[in-house]
């Protein structure tokens, strides 16, 4: 899985920023910046969800059943459907409680505002979810597998951006001091 970042990244790149960043009212230089500091922000998430069974057997079974990899295949179609619900849910099933939190830690990192950052993140979410799932298929993982896979990838993304997760277990635990 050492390309699931490099595969959301290019996933997001070009005309798919410029579609994103027009539909939260923000530039694409605000909106990159947002998306670097929310990528590494689900992946922990993830991570975190996957450290638990019940949570790597739930994480392989969405992407079994509805996060394929297919919504990689026609981005434009995703965000132009302006259907979001879907990244919602997820997002509540990973983030609980600290969603408010992480959404003001990436947007005191990005400096795009807070209502953009939150219409920014339920589009990225069943993105990267795509692309574990693409990743997944792939790899052939099995729920322990795609575990394992996710936690080798964050820590790829931590040696190589130590910053971009520093506060990343404060926000998730609750403590709600940190920054993203």
């Amino acid at each position: 899985m050492s390309d699931l970042m490099q595969l959301v990244t290019h996933a997001l790149g070009g005309d798919t920023l410029e579609s994103m960043s027009r539909q939260i009212g923000a530039d694409t230089g605000s909106t990159a910046k947002a998306i670097s500091a929310a990528l590494p922000m689900l992946l922990g998430a993830l991570d975190r969800n996957t450290n638990q069974a019940e949570g790597a057997d739930a994480l392989f079974n969405a992407v079994q059943k509805g996060h394929d990899g297919s919504i990689l295949d026609d981005l434009a179609g995703f965000l132009g459907g302006g259907q979001f619900d879907d990244g919602n849910a997820i997002l509540g099933h990973l983030l609980g409680g600290n969603r408010e939190p992480v959404e003001n830690g990436i947007s005191r990192a990005s400096g795009l505002d807070l209502s953009s950052v939150a219409r920014l993140l339920p589009m990225l979410a069943p993105v990267v979810l795509g692309a574990i799932g693409k990743m997944q298929r792939q790899g052939c993982f099995d729920a322990n597998g795609l575990s394992n896979a996710l936690s080798g990838e964050l820590q790829r993304v931590a040696q190589a951006n130590p910053d971009s997760l520093s506060s990343l277990e404060s926000l998730l635990e609750g403590n709600h001091e940190g920054q993203v």
